[in-house]
C-alpha cells in the first residue's frame, strides 16, 4: 500500500531543486551578460532601451541597461545589483562586474553538472579572490600626492580612460580636463551633490562650459522681471525660504467685519505685511535675492523699482549649491538680515545659453562648488553624455582617496590570471582546478575588448600569455593597432579599487548564486498574470486603440 502523501504547500507552489536548479540559475544569468556583452570597452556598441511610456534611452553604461531592463528572473537579479552596486560605489567598470560573475558560472557549469559540491567551489573561489586582491594591491602603482602637475596628469589619464569607451570618447580630452577641474575645486569631502549639471539643447559638444560657481536655470518670472538689471559686481545675496507675494489666507480663521472701514483694515494689513518684508530686505543691502518659494508680481515690481534682482521658485539643491559657493545662510524669516548671513560673490550675471536664460555667479569666495553646462543635439545624446561624465567624475573622486592605479585594457586581468595559474599548480586536490578556472575566467575581459573591436581574440589572448609568462605584466590588448601594448606607458590607466570591488562583487555574486539549489514560488503570483496587464493595479482601463 502506498503511504499517503504529504502536501505541506499550498497546491500550485512552484518549486524546483537540485542540480538542474542551479544550472538554469547560471544559464540565466547567461542571458543578462549577453545584454551587455557587447558595450564593453571603447570599440563597444550602444544599446538603445524603450520603456513602457515609449521614452527612449541609449546608452553604454552597464548599470544603466540592467536598470533598465525589467529582470524578472531571481538569480539573475542578483547580477543588476551587482552592477548597480558597482555603479555607486565606484562608479565606472559595472559591464565588466556583470560579465565576470557570468564568466565565473559559466566556466563552472561543467562542474557542477559533474556533481562537484557547490560549498567546495566557493571556498575555492573565496580564495582564489582573496589572492587576487592583495596581488593587484601588491603590484598596483601609487600616485605620489605631493607634486600637484603629476597627480593631475594622472587624475586626467584616468577620466580618459572612464571616457574611452563611451559615446563623447572623441572628446575626450576636453571633457577629461573639464572632470579634473570640477572635482579639484571641490572640497574635502568631494561631496557630488556640489557639482551641478545642467543640460542645454543645442550648440555642440564643445560648447559645454565649467562655471566655478554656481549656474541654475532662469526661474518662472512675474511682470516688471524684465525691468530688473542683469548683471551686478559684487553683489550681495540673500538666500530665503520666504513666500512674498499676498497669500490667500489659509487658515480658516473666521473675522466679523461690521462695517466696509474694518474690512478695509484688514486688506491694508496684509498689504503692509508684505511691504514690511520687502522694506527690510531691500534695507538690508542685498542685491540679488533668492527664494525657494514663489515670489510674486508686486514684489518683482517693487524690487525691480529699487534695482534689485529677484528670482522665486529656485530649485533646493541650486539654492544650496548657491549658499556652500557664496556663504551666507538660507533665512526663513526677512527679521534678522544682517552680513554675516546673506552671501557674495564677484559677478552676478543673466546669460542666455542655447535657448535657455541661466543665472550665473561667478567668483564666489567659497567656491567649493562647480556647474557644468552641457550642449548637444538631440535629448538621449546629451542624457549620455551626463552619464559618462558622472562615471568619469566618480572615477577621479577614487583616484583622489585611493592613490593607487593599475593599467586597463584586460592587463590587469591578464597578470592575474597568469598569477592564479601558477598558483593553482602548486596545491594538490579539486582547489586546484578550481582556482585554474578563476583563472580562466578572468581572460573573459581581454576577449570581450578584442571581440568588440573585431579582432582575431585567441590570437591576441595567445600573444598576451606569453608575453605576460615572460613579465610583460602591464600587456594589456592595444585597441587601436589591433594588437598587444604595454597599456601602462599607453597611459591606460584606472584606479586599482575599480578592480579589486569588481572582482570581490563578481565572486560574491557567483558565490550567492552557486549556493541556491532550491527555489520555491508561491503560487500566487503566478496567479496575477504578467504585473501592468490587467485592471486593478493602478493603470485605469486599457485603451482601445
Amino acid at each position: 500500500m502506498m503511504p499517503a502523501q504529504v502536501i505541506l504547500l499550498k497546491e500550485g507552489t512552484d518549486s524546483s531543486q537540485g542540480v538542474p536548479q542551479l544550472v538554469s540559475n547560471i544559464n540565466a544569468c547567461q542571458v543578462i551578460a549577453e545584454a551587455v556583452r557587447t558595450t564593453l570597452g571603447p570599440r563597444g556598441m550602444d544599446k538603445l532601451m524603450v520603456d513602457s511610456r515609449g521614452k527612449a534611452t541609449i546608452s553604454n553604461d552597464g548599470a544603466t541597461i540592467l536598470k533598465l531592463l525589467d529582470v524578472v528572473h531571481p538569480a539573475a537579479k542578483t547580477l543588476v545589483d551587482i552592477a548597480r552596486s558597482q555603479d555607486a560605489e565606484v562608479g565606472d567598470g559595472t559591464t565588466s562586474v556583470t560579465l565576470l560573475a557570468a564568466e565565473f558560472l559559466k566556466q563552472l557549469k561543467s562542474y557542477v553538472e559533474d556533481g562537484l559540491h557547490p560549498q567546495t567551489i566557493i571556498r575555492a573561489f573565496r580564495t582564489a579572490t582573496q589572492l587576487a586582491v592583495n596581488k593587484i594591491k601588491e603590484i598596483s602603482v601609487s600616485v605620489k600626492k605631493d607634486d600637484k602637475q603629476e597627480q593631475r596628469q594622472l587624475l586626467e589619464k584616468c577620466a580618459t580612460t572612464a571616457l574611452n569607451s563611451k559615446l563623447i570618447a572623441g572628446q575626450k580630452e576636453f571633457f577629461s580636463k573639464m572632470v579634473v577641474d570640477a572635482v579639484m575645486s571641490l572640497d574635502e569631502l568631494l561631496s557630488l551633490k556640489m557639482i551641478g549639471i545642467k543640460k542645454v539643447q543645442g550648440g555642440a559638444l564643445e560648447d559645454s562650459h565649467m562655471i566655478s560657481g554656481v549656474a541654475f536655470k532662469k526661474t518662472f518670472s512675474y511682470a516688471g522681471f524684465e525691468m530688473q538689471p542683469k548683471t551686478y559686481n559684487n553683489p550681495k545675496i540673500a538666500l530665503l525660504n520666504v513666500e512674498l507675494e499676498l497669500k490667500a489666507e489659509k487658515d480658516n480663521a473666521e473675522v466679523r467685519v461690521n462695517c466696509v472701514e474694518d474690512y478695509q483694515a484688514i486688506v491694508d494689513a496684509e498689504w503692509n505685511i508684505l511691504y514690511d518684508k520687502l522694506d527690510k530686505i531691500h534695507q538690508s543691502g542685498a542685491k540679488v535675492v533668492l527664494s525657494k518659494l514663489p515670489i510674486g508680481d508686486v514684489a518683482t515690481q517693487y524690487f525691480a523699482d529699487r534695482d534689485l534682482f529677484c528670482a522665486g521658485r529656485v530649485q533646493e539643491e541650486d539654492l544650496k549649491r548657491t549658499m556652500m559657493a557664496c556663504g551666507g545662510s538660507i533665512q526663513t524669516s526677512v527679521s534678522n538680515l544682517t552680513d554675516s548671513v546673506l552671501g557674495q560673490c564677484e559677478l552676478f550675471e543673466e546669460v542666455q545659453v542655447g535657448g535657455e536664460r541661466y543665472n550665473f555667479f561667478k567668483g564666489c569666495p567659497k567656491a567649493k562648488t562647480c556647474t557644468i553646462i552641457l550642449r548637444g543635439g538631440a535629448e538621449q545624446f546629451t542624457e549620455e553624455t551626463e552619464r559618462s561624465l558622472h562615471d568619469a567624475i566618480m572615477i577621479v573622486r577614487r583616484a583622489i582617496k585611493n592613490d593607487s592605479v593599475v593599467a586597463g585594457g584586460g592587463a590587469i586581468e591578464m597578470e592575474l590570471s597568469k598569477y592564479l595559474r601558477d598558483y593553482s599548480r602548486t596545491i594538490p586536490g579539486k582547489q586546484q582546478l578550481l582556482i585554474g578556472v578563476y583563472a580562466k575566467a578572468l581572460e573573459i575581459i581581454p576577449r570581450q575588448l578584442c571581440d568588440n573591436a573585431g579582432f582575431d581574440a585567441t590570437n591576441i589572448l595567445n600573444k598576451l600569455r606569453a608575453k605576460h609568462a615572460q613579465g610583460g605584466m602591464w600587456y594589456g590588448v592595444d585597441i587601436n593597432n589591433e594588437d598587444i601594448a604595454d597599456n601602462f606607458a599607453a597611459c591606460v590607466w584606472e584606479p586599482s579599487i575599480v578592480r579589486i570591488n569588481a572582482l570581490t562583487a563578481a565572486s560574491e555574486a557567483a558565490c550567492l548564486i552557486l549556493s541556491v539549489d532550491e527555489t520555491i514560488k508561491n503560487p500566487r503570483s503566478s496567479m496575477d498574470g504578467p504585473p501592468g496587464g490587467g485592471r486593478g493595479r493602478g493603470r485605469g482601463r486599457p485603451h482601445a486603440h
